[in-house]
C-alpha cells in the first residue's frame, strides 16, 4: 500500500506563539507531532529538540537491525536527554517539556506507535475513530479507576496536568505499540490544542467529509478556532492507500 500525508500547525486564537512542533519524513518512513510547554520560549524549544532529535536519530538508524520498536523506544529516550541537557545549559528554560507522539512505517515489520504526554493518535477506519494512544494525565488516569466521568474530564480544572512528558529526569516509561492499519484507514496524529475544542464525532465529520487530506487537516484546524482555538492546533494527517498500477 502507499501512504498519503498531510500536516498543518496554527497558533489558534488565543497564543501569539506556537509551541507545538511536527516533522514529517519527506518519504513517508515517520510522522511526529510535539506540542511543548515551559515558560520563555522554552515550550518552542522543547518541542523543536524533541522533533530534531527524534528525526535525526530515525534516518541515522533506519538501516540498522533494530525492531522498530528499538528504534522508536530510543529516539524519544535521546529526545527527553537532550531536552535536559538543554535545560542545563539554559536554566531559564529549567521548566521547560514536551508530549510526543510519533509513528513509524518500516516494512516489513507492522507500523509502530510511540508517545508521552496528551498528543494523540487516532484510527480512522469505515466512518469510525477510534482514539489509539492513553493519555499520560492525572485525568485520564482517574477515568481509568473509575474516580471521574468523562463528562466531568473535560472541564476539570486539571485535565492539562500532564503526568509524563519528556524533558524530565523522572520519565520512566514511553508508551509504544504495533499498530493494526489496513488499506483505507487514515491515521491522526494531533496535539490537545484539537481535541480540548472538538469532541470526537466533530473530528470523524472532518476526516469523513473531506477526500482530500490538505483539505481535512485545514477543516479540523478551523473548527477547532470556531470552537475557542484556545490552544495551538497541530495535525498531521497519514491515508493507507492501494498502490496504484
Amino acid at each position: 500500500m502507499k501512504l498519503n500525508f498531510t500536516g498543518f500547525s496554527d497558533p489558534g486564537l488565543i497564543r501569539s506563539n506556537n509551541q507545538d512542533a511536527y516533522y514529517i519524513d519527506p518519504e513517508g518512513r515517520f510522522f511526529v507531532v510535539a506540542d511543548g510547554m515551559g515558560g520563555h520560549a522554552g515550550g518552542e524549544e522543547a518541542s523543536r529538540i524533541a522533533t530534531g532529535e527524534i528525526q535525526a536519530y530515525l534516518v541515522a538508524n533506519w538501516e540498522t537491525s533494530k525492531s522498530s520498536q528499538e528504534l522508536l523506544e530510543q529516539a524519544l529516550w535521546g529526545a527527553n536527554e537532550a531536552i535536559l541537557q538543554d535545560q542545563q545549559n539554559h536554566p531559564e528554560r529549567a521548566d521547560m517539556g514536551t508530549t510526543v507522539v510519533a509513528v513509524i512505517f518500516r516494512s516489513p515489520e507492522s507500523p509502530w506507535c510511540a508517545h508521552v504526554g496528551d498528543s494523540r493518535l487516532y484510527r480512522f477506519r469505515e466512518s469510525h475513530l477510534e482514539q489509539v494512544t492513553e493519555d499520560h494525565t492525572w485525568v485520564a488516569r482517574a477515568i481509568k479507576i473509575g474516580d471521574i466521568t468523562l463528562d466531568e474530564a473535560r472541564l476539570h480544572p486539571f485535565r492539562h496536568v500532564l503526568s509524563r512528558c519528556l524533558g524530565r529526569e523522572d520519565l520512566h516509561q514511553i508508551d509504544v505499540q504495533p499498530l493494526d492499519v489496513k488499506v483505507g484507514d487514515r491515521l491522526l496524529l494531533c496535539s490537545d490544542g484539537l481535541t480540548e475544542e472538538l469532541v470526537e464525532q466533530k473530528i470523524a465529520n472532518c476526516l469523513q467529509n473531506s477526500p482530500w487530506l490538505d483539505k481535512a487537516a485545514i477543516s479540523l484546524v478551523e473548527a477547532a478556532k470556531e470552537h475557542g482555538g484556545h490552544d495551538n492546533i497541530t495535525v498531521v494527517i497519514v491515508s493507507l492507500e492501494e498502490n496504484s498500477h
